[in-house]
Formats: structure tokens, sequence, C-alpha cells
């Protein structure tokens, strides 16, 4: 069996990286955390990413959709994770097909994917996934500048959704957490080998080359374990998938920060905006206690089998 990726598949990757360079580069990355008016999500490039069916990827063709599968849609989150594209991506990929607007990228559609009531994006969303409407909510303060947090009611909070939803949310955060990944691994060895110290780089270092070692290996066994989860849809494999790269994404990035030193602190470094949205990233759809207990039902369910 072979497990490279179709000629097809790196078309797709290649082309949704191209799309996110032109339209969300580093500078638009930090006009979004200056933006006085504190929306983050750009209907113009939302309503892009729809014309280039990144919401529609799994939706049939019969449905106006791509007609692909889980294994491209994980290709194409992973670019969006490499630049820390703001908005609910994963919520808004989920409501293809069910709300309107939301295949297309005309609406924006966020969910309940927090633990304490807590709902991303809000205050832009045109609906949240699975409910009636946009409940009130107030706001809270965010560790992420790029994702803004309202708290809702305790009756609003309660969870709407299958397991199907929150598998599939799961693995769709998993690659975005490993897009991450994989771009502080970037920012570090580029950063290595430019900043110098005793005369040479600091890359050249016995205890840096084993920081941006030990990076690699977490970015790449966690992305490994996203693309077989992909393939398969077991949910063990997708529990495993989620654990694999929030550590991958959240020890990158402080990995990442040491590398850099004090520079990586100042606002100015992107690699604290990694830092936070990995954080946060990692309470989405399924936390680590809960990817624990599923690894461990499905562990235990197939010993007895």
């Amino acid at each position: 069996m072979d497990f490279q990726l179709t000629q097809e598949q790196r078309d797709l990757r290649a082309g949704v990286r191209d799309l996110l360079a032109g339209r969300y580069g580093r500078e638009a990355l930090r006009a979004s955390t200056d933006d006085p008016s504190g929306r983050v999500v750009d209907r113009r490039l939302w309503r892009e990413l729809g014309d280039a069916g990144l919401f529609a990827l799994r939706l049939p063709e019969s449905e106006g959709g791509v007609g692909l599968g889980m294994p491209e849609t994980v290709l194409a989150f992973e670019e969006a994770g490499r630049v820390l594209l703001p908005g609910p991506l994963v919520a808004t990929h989920l409501a293809a097909g069910v709300v309107p607007g939301a295949a297309q990228g005309t609406a924006v559609v966020t969910a309940r994917d927090l633990d304490g009531g807590l709902v991303t994006y809000l205050g832009e969303a045109d609906a949240v996934l699975a409910a009636d409407g946009v409940p009130a909510g107030t706001p809270v303060r965010s560790v992420d500048p790029l994702t803004p947090l309202h708290r809702v009611s305790a009756s609003a909070s309660a969870d709407p959704y299958p397991c199907s939803y929150r598998s599939e949310g799961a693995l769709l955060t998993a690659a975005l957490q490993v897009g991450s990944a994989l771009r502080t691994v970037e920012l570090a060895v580029r950063y290595a080998g430019e900043r110098e110290q005793f005369g040479q780089p600091i890359g050249a270092f016995q205890a840096v080359k084993h920081l941006c070692a030990g990076m690699l290996v977490r970015a790449e066994v966690a992305r490994t374990a996203v693309y077989a989860a992909a393939v398969t849809g077991d949910p063990g494999e997708v529990a495993a998938a989620k654990l694999l790269a929030d550590e991958a994404a959240v020890r990158g990035a402080r990995d990442c920060l040491q590398v850099h030193g004090g520079m990586g602190f100042t606002w100015e470094a992107d690699v604290h905006l990694h830092l936070k949205r990995a954080w946060l990233r990692a309470e989405q759809w399924r936390t680590a206690g809960e990817a624990e207990e599923a690894l461990a039902a499905e562990l235990l369910l197939s010993s007895t089998e």
C-alpha cells in the first residue's frame, strides 16, 4: 500500500499555500493583531476561501461541493495552521451543507467547542453550529489576540454535538496544530542560522540543535498521526492524533521561543502568537483528558475483541 501523497493532493496543498501566502502573509497577520476594531475575520478572504472550496471540500459534488475526503481536508487545514489564519475554520467547514452560506464562505459559523460556556468568534459569527440563532454572550479576555471569546449562558453552553462532529472537529483542529508546529520549526531553524553568539550562529551549539531536532520529530510524528487518522477515521487514532498534535504545537512554540531567547518574548516576534493559538486549540473539540479517555476506551475495546 502506497502512503505517499498523490499528485492531486500535492497540488491541492500547494494551491492553498499559494492562496494564503498572497492573502494572509505576515503583514496581514500583524495587521490583524493591531486592528482597532477588534474584528479579526476578513470577510472578503472568507469568501475567497469559500470560492476555493475550503469549506466544501467534503461536500458531495451533487450538493455543490468538491467531493473530496478527510485526507485532502487535513492537508488544506494544515496550511491554514501554518499562517495562523484566524476565524472559526473548523466550525464553518463542518457546517457546509447544513448552514446556508457556510460552504460558499458567505456565512461565518462558529461552534460551542470549548468547555465553560466559552464560544470563539461569537461577535463575528452569523450562526452557531447546531443552534437556533446566535446566543447572547459576554466578552471575556482571550489568551490569543486573534481568537476573541464570549461566555454564553449555562443553558446555551450544553454540548449539542454528536460524536461524529466531535471527532471530525478534533482531527481538523489537530491539522491546524500540525501546521503551526511545522511553522515554528522553520522559524526556529531560520533564527538559529541568523543569530550569532561568540562569532558563530547559535545553531552551531548542541543545545540549540537538540531543541530544533526535538521540535521537528514531534511535528512530523504528529503529522503522520493526523494523516493516518484522516484515512482510517478510527476514533482511537483521531484521539491520538489530537494528543500528539497539541503537544507538538505547544511544546514546539515553547522551544521556538527558547531558541529566540529574549527576542521571543517581544510583541514583534510571531512566536508568542503560535504559542497562544496552540494553547487555545488544545482545549477545542477534545481536550487532552477527553482524548486520553477516548484512546483508552478504544484500546480497551480492541483488547477484548
